[in-house]
């Protein structure tokens, strides 16, 4: 099967729509969302509609959970806190049912999806270290994260590939990283394991303004990180016409 993988929406419609119209146009049998459809953008309820109509796989994101559920925005920075309260007032009965109703992780047969980290769900993977100790806990041959908004692969060889360059191999296994803040294209090898972010689609952090998605073709193999660019000043506009801050509009403009 050909899966689109999404992540970190954030109510950023405009981006969304632009993320669907190249799924539609290359084709994909199941959209996946690794979480965080709402906050911090002006349109909740309608992300959370595309996806529902699409018979989206999705898993909750924590502005998700803090959406929906009192003080699970506690620890939110002073812009999401703002962000999450209004979105607590927009969301419709029935998308909050759907958000509340999210689960926080799903398994396939040969890959996993989470939003933070694998079991600590809303722990964030920011480097090496982090990926380690994630490694530790997974299951399946590709794990899929968000969460940070950036691009990215980290990879790490199994036991068995370890131990055929050390008879004794001791510490943790050779891990390695990649940054794809312009796309790219990764083959996976029984050789390693990888936790995949496929970068965020409405509020990328990586220094790249563009939507960021994966596909994920578990026939061959392949997962392609793709950018795609969207109408920045429209969403600006609207965060402008239901009074969000500023600033939450400005950093897409940037992609930061």
């Amino acid at each position: 099967m050909r899966y689109a993988i999404l992540s970190d929406i954030h109510g950023n419609l405009e981006a969304l729509t632009a993320v669907l119209a190249d799924v539609d146009a290359r084709g994909a049998d199941q959209v996946i969302c690794l979480g965080d459809i709402v906050g911090y953008g002006p349109s909740p309820n309608e992300c959370c509609d595309l996806l529902r109509g699409r018979s989206c796989l999705a898993i909750a994101g924590n502005h998700d959970e803090a959406a929906v559920a009192e003080g699970a925005a506690d620890g939110f920075n002073a812009l999401a806190a703002q962000a999450i309260l209004w979105t607590r007032t927009a969301l419709t009965v029935e998308n909050r049912a759907y958000l509340d109703g999210l689960p926080r992780e799903l398994s396939f047969e040969s890959f996993a999806v989470v939003h933070g980290a694998p079991e600590s769900h809303f722990d964030y993977i920011l480097g090496v270290r982090d990926a380690q100790a994630a490694f530790e806990r997974v299951h399946k041959p590709v794990t899929f994260f968000g969460h940070t908004h950036v691009a990215e692969v980290f990879f790490q060889e199994t036991a068995q590939a370890h131990g055929e360059r050390r008879a004794s191999p001791a510490g943790p296994q050779p891990t390695f990283h990649q940054r794809l803040v312009r796309g790219g294209r990764i083959q996976v090898s029984p050789r390693f394991r990888y936790l995949v972010n496929p970068g965020s689609v409405g509020q990328p952090r990586d220094g790249n303004p563009a939507a960021a998605f994966a596909y994920f073709d578990d026939e061959t193999g392949v997962i392609e990180l793709v950018r795609v660019t969207y109408d920045v000043d429209g969403v600006r506009a609207r965060i402008a016409d239901v009074h969000l801050p500023p600033q939450l509009g400005q950093r897409l403009s940037l992609g930061y």
